[in-house]
Parts: C-alpha cells; structure tokens; sequence
C-alpha cells in the first residue's frame, strides 16, 4: 500500500476524539480514504455523524497530525516494526470481519496467511498449577496441529500458553496492550524477543503507548477478532479473559471454555447454556470447528461486499 495513504490514515486516527472503529470500516471502502478526508462517511451512526463533524472542522489541524503520523511509523521502523492498516491487503483477515476492526496495527516478527486458522487462549494472570497445565497442554496440541496461538503476553496462562507453543516449534502471536516499542510486563521481555523470531507481536496503539487500564480490554477486541475462536482455560466473574470470551461470541466467533471451568465457574456455565458457548473436553472439541484460511479469507470479503451494498 502506497505510503502516503498510510500516513493519510494514521493522521486521520490522530485527530481529537475520532472514533477509529468508524475510520477503519470507512476506509475499506472504495475510495473510502478519499472520502473521509474530504469529511464525508457513509455511515448514518451516532458515532459516525460525531466522527465526521471533527473531522470537517479538523482540516487545519490535518496537516500537523499527518507529521505526528510520519514520526510515529519512523519510530517504530526504527525499532524494527512494520505497519498494516485496513487499506492492504495484508491486514489479517479474521479481523476485518469484526465491526469494531483496528484501523491500523504496528507489528514485530511476521503476519502469515495462514495465522488465519487460529486460537486465542486466555485465562486469568494469578492463575493455579492446574490452570497453567491446562493452558500448556492446549497450546501444545494447537501447535501440533499448525494451529497458530493468540494470547495477550499477560503474566499466568497467556504466558504458559506462548512459552509452550515456543517450545512445540509452533507459531504464536502476542497481542499487546502497550505501544510496539514497549512490554509489558517487564519480566516478558525475553519471551516477547523469543516471539519475534518465529511469531509476532501485534499492536493496535501508537507505538509509545505506555500500559494504562483502558488499554486491555481494548487489547481484547484484538485478541478475539484475530483468532477464529477463543479459549479460556481459568476465569472469574471478573476476569479480562470472561471479558474477552464476551466480546468474541459479539464478533461471531467461537468461544471454547474447558470443562473444568464450566464446573466452577457459574458464569462459564451460563454462558454454554444460554449464549452458545461450546465446552469442551479435548483440542478435538476445537479443531474441528475451525475454518480454513482460503475459507476465512472468502467470509472475510463477503462481509465487505455487504457492508458496500448496506452503505
């Protein structure tokens, strides 16, 4: 994708107040940069109407925003990180199936076409032995089966989930809920650096974001839509990873929850019983709902095809 078209978008994301779901799905559609530029959105939306007064009274603002965004791209290039937007190709094609889609995502390491068939699994970070167990057992067979796993470089199962898909020769993907040039939490460094040689790291944050609360759950929507479904090993009631397994059955996607939470977890149970979350018992129980990345690749272009004939 032409460079300046990149940096035409990020400028736009930079504006006060924006909102980025609604740039994102603008953009993917024919001349959807073009128009946003000129203040005009398609989208009849609260938020889209909001979005389109800031930025047609942002015009003088535009052309400062646009060198904040080339600053931003060099000094992540600098640190050896890539950037993909909704306006290439590249962009992973589970997540634009989602609504609330990143408009841009800044990444170390490697995107491959096939991390289309993958699974996030999640759980909480003061997690038990049993827990941690569950989560290595997981991500192993995932890996054994080239499945690639999605997790949030979070202390407790996230981390036992990288560690043993490293450690199975598997591909994973830390999605993080801090800038590029950032990790959080520090003790994961080496194991975010161990991430980029045969994975990647993946943020949807300016890159020198610094860790803040607001940050995770965004980290979340990105952690479900870039997954075909997720796993959640351990939760409680107030877990981000019940959080993130909310949000996934929101985007359409799969949601497997282990047995043995389904047993403790009165949430876990509800949400099987009533909102079409799948228990499960063995990797089996998930791999045999997963697509295949040609299969992906084709609902992610049907939806934009309808989201063109509803605009």
């Amino acid at each position: 994708m032409d460079r300046e078209m990149q940096t035409s978008l990020l400028a736009l994301c930079a504006l006060d107040h924006v909102n980025w779901h609604v740039i994102a799905r603008e953009a993917q559609q024919p001349l959807g940069l073009e128009r946003l530029l000129d203040g005009q959105l398609t989208e009849t939306s609260k938020q889209a109407r909001e979005t389109q007064k800031l930025i047609a009274g942002a015009s003088g603002d535009l052309a400062k925003q646009r060198l904040r965004a080339v600053e931003e791209i060099r000094r992540a290039e600098d640190a050896g990180a890539k950037l993909v937007t909704v306006l290439d190709d590249d962009y992973p094609a589970n997540l634009r199936v989602i609504y609330n889609l990143p408009p841009f995502l800044f990444y170390r390491g490697r995107l491959e076409r096939d991390d289309a068939r993958s699974v996030a699994v999640v759980g909480t970070r003061d997690a038990s032995d049993d827990g941690i167990d569950s989560a290595r057992r997981m991500a192993s067979l995932l890996a054994e089966h080239d499945v690639t796993v999605l997790s949030g470089l979070a202390r407790g199962i996230d981390t036992a989930a990288h560690e043993e898909t490293l450690a199975q020769g598997g591909r994973t993907i830390a999605v993080l809920g801090t800038g590029i040039l950032r990790c959080y939490p520090k003790e994961n460094s080496e194991l975010a650096e161990r991430i980029v040689q045969s994975g990647a790291l993946v943020s949807q944050f300016w890159p020198s974001q610094p860790p803040t609360t607001y940050n995770f759950p965004r980290r979340n929507v990105v952690t479900s839509g870039m997954s075909q479904g997720t796993v959640v090993i351990e939760a409680s009631e107030t877990s981000g990873a019940k959080m993130q397994a909310r949000l996934a059955l929101e985007h359409g996607k799969r949601v497997f929850l282990v047995s043995r939470l389904v047993t403790s977890q009165p949430w876990a149970q509800k949400y099987v019983e009533d909102r079409g979350a799948i228990e499960i018992r063995s990797v089996e129980d998930v791999l045999a709902r997963l697509r295949s990345p040609t299969a992906v690749e084709q609902l992610s272009a049907g939806r934009q095809q309808l989201a063109l004939e509803l605009a």
